[in-house]
């Protein structure tokens, strides 16, 4: 009889535990799966989205990641890839997948992370597989990511055949980190060291002060660059006439200088001092600038 309660009450919290729902891989033979913008351009811009979702409901079911099939969920996805298609794109081709990205939640556990992570991975390494074997035609491109978006880029990265890595003008991972012991064992991970080199892989994060960074994204960061100068040593650089930004050489990290905003940090997820929501809002002319010139700079050499 004991016994037969004790799995009665298993049964009865089963029941009432809240459920899950895994949403469905995207096919990226869909249209509706992409947003692209063919602008007939010699070079192509592949981006990958930041986390812009958060758990939701869904048929009584709690969801952890993106449905990329539905558009109220999505509407924030789409919003920055139209965003970032504007500020970074330039002359350039632009195709960005939608994929089942993490929620915000999700990153307050790091357990959560390793268990919800790899369906984003997945996608986006298979969109890429289908953006070059559909899309791209042979052409030469530029990868870019930003925070959970460039988390996935460096996996993406890790992966990189020989042959692409060739084709890769360069790749900004923006709002993540990579480390030391990964630049080592990765050929396809190559720190940009000035302005126009290419094949190189470029990285930041900006804060106040090293204290304000948010270890998740930043701790144990081996990659960095100044992207108002383009330097990586400590020779500050001015931004908007206001801030001032500096490579700290111990940190890795973005010192910004001047900024007097409030209300930017997403708490709890970041503290005040940490920028993360600027880094493509801060930069984005630069990185725009910087993005043509490295491809003029492929283009020219190939050309040769």
């Amino acid at each position: 009889m004991k016994k037969l309660l004790i799995l009665a009450a298993v049964a009865v919290l089963a029941a009432c535990a809240p459920k899950e729902v895994v949403p469905d891989a995207p096919d990226y033979s869909n249209a509706t799966e992409w947003y692209v913008t063919d602008r007939g351009g010699d070079v192509d811009l592949f981006y990958i989205s930041s986390t812009s979702t958060f758990d939701y409901e869904k048929d009584g079911a709690t969801v952890h990641w993106a449905w990329a099939a539905d558009s109220a969920a999505c509407h924030s996805m789409r919003e920055e890839m139209e965003g970032v298609d504007r500020i970074l794109s330039g002359d350039l081709n632009y195709y960005s997948p939608y994929y089942r990205q993490i929620t915000m939640e999700t990153y307050l556990d790091n357990a959560l992370i390793a268990s919800r992570f790899p369906l984003a991975k997945e996608d986006v390494l298979r969109a890429f597989n289908y953006y070059i074997e559909n899309y791209n035609n042979g052409r030469p491109f530029v990868l870019a990511g930003f925070s959970q978006g460039g988390q996935v880029l460096v996996e993406l990265l890790k992966e990189l055949p020989e042959e692409l890595h060739e084709r890769m003008v360069a790749a900004y991972v923006l709002g993540w980190k990579i480390t030391g012991d990964e630049v080592d064992k990765y050929s396809s991970i190559i720190p940009a060291t000035g302005a126009d080199d290419t094949g190189v892989t470029i990285c930041y994060n900006s804060v106040e002060d090293p204290e304000d960074a948010t270890p998740l994204i930043s701790e144990g960061n081996a990659v960095a660059i100044n992207p108002v100068n383009w330097v990586t040593d400590s020779t500050p650089a001015v931004l908007f006439d206001t801030l001032t930004v500096t490579l700290d050489q111990s940190s890795k990290l973005l010192l910004v200088d001047g900024f007097e905003g409030t209300g930017y940090a997403w708490k709890p997820y970041f503290k005040d001092g940490c920028y993360h929501t600027f880094e493509i809002r801060w930069y984005g002319d630069s990185l725009r600038e910087n993005i043509k010139n490295r491809c003029q700079k492929y283009l020219t050499t190939v050309s040769m």
